[in-house]
């Protein structure tokens, strides 16, 4: 595999795992970012070396360990007892994540569409099945479609904002020291959960292309793309008034400014959900086949019954109790991960 090719489809995989619908609506954007101003910006980019730095240790410290899942990289960072908690822990988030991505993917076709709910999660089901059955191929090829049309549409809608008068104002608002410290634990606590759950993508992607040069180039890549994604976001968010009292602010700013793209824009959200559902699948895959000696296509048919029962609960609340703890364990993840010393060859 060439090195620029092979670093701009581990890039894509990157980027189109740590993307979810909280991206495309940009709820997550505002939370984390955008309602804090020009500290907001700044907490952008400390959370964009981090994606770069770390998405690039994580995957070479794969290769010196050549761990082919999430567990093995997890039991060389806390050791194998705190290992396993860490492991099991990730393994329910990453089934409980995939569960609201598909239940995500079935309310879009409900609401958005009008199809019926079953309609839906088939449709999605049969794709994942469809994708997934190319294994790392199928999650490359996927990806380099998607994150392309998500980029080049958010910088789109940027450059539509850019004429707003209410931008200059908002993005270098400035807010309370109480609220510039939640900023900068934004930038870490954004960071650290994401790359935790992204490494169940990374660590096998890793190992198998298994050439250093090639991995370091594209964390580097991926982390800039997020940056700049996270960037165009926070830019054209910031022209939203009240942008606090929307669950989907970025819909709103699409009618107005770009109604004709509102079908394009659905389709990003869906592209955003797809490749987060499939990532954490693949992820979750890789891990499973370690001890059970079954063909990876019907692990990933009892994973799909499993993520289908969880998408019928609603499981917002218990996702609620969990992200915070997780939270909390993903910035120990990067401490530990960033005090491991990576082997120069």
């Amino acid at each position: 595999m060439n090195k620029w090719t092979g670093a701009f489809q581990i890039a894509a995989v990157y980027v189109g795992t740590v993307i979810g619908a909280g991206f495309a609506t940009g709820k997550e954007i505002v939370e984390f970012f955008t309602q804090y101003g020009l500290f907001g910006l700044m907490s952008i980019l400390v959370a964009g070396y981090l994606f770069i730095f770390f998405g690039m240790k994580v995957m070479t410290k794969a290769i010196d360990i050549q761990a082919t899942s999430f567990m093995e990289l997890n039991n060389d960072l806390f050791g194998q007892t705190f290992g396993k908690v860490m492991n099991i822990l990730m393994t329910a988030m990453l089934v409980g994540v995939c569960g609201v991505m598909l239940s995500g993917a079935e309310a879009l076709f409900v609401e958005q569409l009008g199809w019926g709910k079953t309609t839906g999660s088939v449709m999605t089901i049969i794709l994942c099945l469809i994708v997934l059955w190319g294994g790392l191929k199928g999650l490359f090829a996927v990806n380099i479609f998607v994150v392309p049309t998500l980029i080049i549409f958010n910088l789109l809608l940027m450059y539509t904002s850019l004429s707003s008068p209410l931008l200059w104002s908002s993005l270098f608002s400035f807010v309370s020291m109480d609220h510039t410290w939640k900023a900068v634990g934004s930038a870490f606590s954004y960071a650290a959960f994401n790359l935790t759950l992204a490494q169940a993508v990374l660590v096998p992607v890793a190992t198998e292309v298994n050439d250093k040069a090639t991995v370091k180039l594209g964390g580097f890549i991926g982390g800039g793309l997020l940056t700049i994604i996270l960037i165009s976001s926070h830019i054209t968010l910031s022209t939203l008034p009240d942008l606090l009292i929307y669950d989907i602010p970025m819909a709103t700013i699409v009618k107005n400014a770009m109604s004709g793209f509102y079908f394009l824009y659905l389709f990003i959200i869906y592209g955003e959900i797809f490749t987060s559902l499939i990532g954490n699948m693949y992820g979750i895959e890789r891990q499973i086949s370690q001890f059970f000696s079954l063909k990876s296509i019907w692990i990933y048919i009892m994973m799909i019954a499993v993520i289908y029962i969880i998408g019928r609960i609603d499981y917002g609340q218990l996702l609620g109790l969990l992200y915070p703890l997780f939270g909390y364990i993903s910035l120990i993840f990067l401490l530990l991960l960033w005090l491991k010393p990576v082997k120069n060859k």
